[in-house]
Parts: structure tokens; C-alpha cells; sequence
């Protein structure tokens, strides 16, 4: 099996930055909710809150390097404009799409919305992992913002599987080639 440049870009983005989000929520979220005063004794605090500031910094970093990456290099391909008389339109994922009956909606909706929703990932991200660092061991003890916390970074998540859903349905639909 052999991967064009592009296509190697794209697997990238999604199947390699995306599983490194996904395995940085499950740690960095098991690690905000098992941070309860009942559960954390003081030998142990060192040691776990060591590992939720890297895993929860790790996914803001992994969030931001899976936005840009997609932003910067993968969405240009998608969106190249076909030289004037081209019919074959395989490489040219967005115009394909649009040329296509009962795939524009794809671009419409799918493409127009991902890449708007995606950018939130990372700030929410980033503003729980703020939290997280900024305020260290008062999450055990502070139960209202051990839960902002939580919130934005269950919300990073919802915004990061939302963008990469569509991102999926539209490579299905349409490849980069």
C-alpha cells in the first residue's frame, strides 16, 4: 500500500492527531473526575496531578497541531479550483462535491460547518488545561471549578468528534487524492 503525499497529510490529521486526542480526553478526563478529596490521598495528589497537567497540555497541544494541520495544509487541497475545462474532477474534492447530485450538501453544510466547529476544539481545550495548571491541587478541593473544567473539556471534545464525523463523511464522499 502505497500513500500519495496528500493522502499521507490527511491520514495524518485524522487517524494519527486524532487518535492522540482521543486517548489525551479518556486520560485527561478519568483524571478530573476521579479528583475528589474522598479519593486522592496525599501521597497520591504529587503523582496524579502531575499526570493531569501533562495529559490534559498534551490535548490542547494535539488539538491545536490537529486544527492547524487541517486548516493549513489538508483544507487548501480540498478546496483547489479545478483548471478552466477540467471534467475530471477526483482530485479536486470540493468541486467534485458541488458537481455531484445529492453530494453538495456535503460542502454545504458538512465542510462550510467543520471548519468553523473545529477551532473550537482546541481553544476550549486550552482554557481547561488553563484551569488545570493555573490552579492545580484546588480542583480537588473546589468542586464547582474541578467542573468548569470538565465542562470545557468534555465541550473540546463534542466540538473535535463533530468536526472529525463531517471530516470523515467528506473524505468518504470525496477523497483527497
Amino acid at each position: 500500500m502505497e500513500l500519495t503525499n496528500r493522502e499521507a497529510w490527511t491520514a495524518a490529521h485524522g487517524m494519527i492527531f486524532g487518535a492522540l486526542f482521543l486517548l489525551a480526553f479518556a486520560g485527561g478526563l478519568a483524571g478530573l473526575w476521579s479528583l475528589r478529596p474522598e479519593w486522592v490521598t496525599r501521597a497520591g495528589v504529587s503523582e496524579r496531578m502531575l499526570r493531569l497537567k501533562v495529559g490534559v497540555t498534551g490535548m490542547a497541544l494535539v488539538a491545536w497541531v490537529t486544527t492547524i494541520t487541517g486548516t493549513y495544509i489538508v483544507y487548501p487541497w480540498y478546496r483547489a479550483k479545478p483548471p478552466q475545462g477540467t471534467t475530471d474532477l477526483t482530485h479536486y474534492p470540493k468541486s467534485l462535491l458541488l458537481a455531484t447530485s445529492g453530494k453538495a450538501e456535503w460542502h454545504k453544510f458538512g465542510m462550510e460547518w467543520k471548519e468553523h466547529v473545529a477551532w473550537l476544539s482546541p481553544m476550549l481545550a486550552t482554557a481547561a488545561a488553563f484551569i488545570v495548571l493555573y490552579y492545580g491541587n484546588q480542583l480537588i478541593v473546589d468542586r464547582r471549578l474541578r467542573w468548569a473544567a470538565i465542562v470545557l473539556f468534555v465541550a473540546a471534545f463534542a466540538a473535535a468528534g463533530a468536526a472529525g464525523l463531517m471530516g470523515a463523511f467528506i473524505t468518504k464522499a470525496a477523497p483527497l487524492q
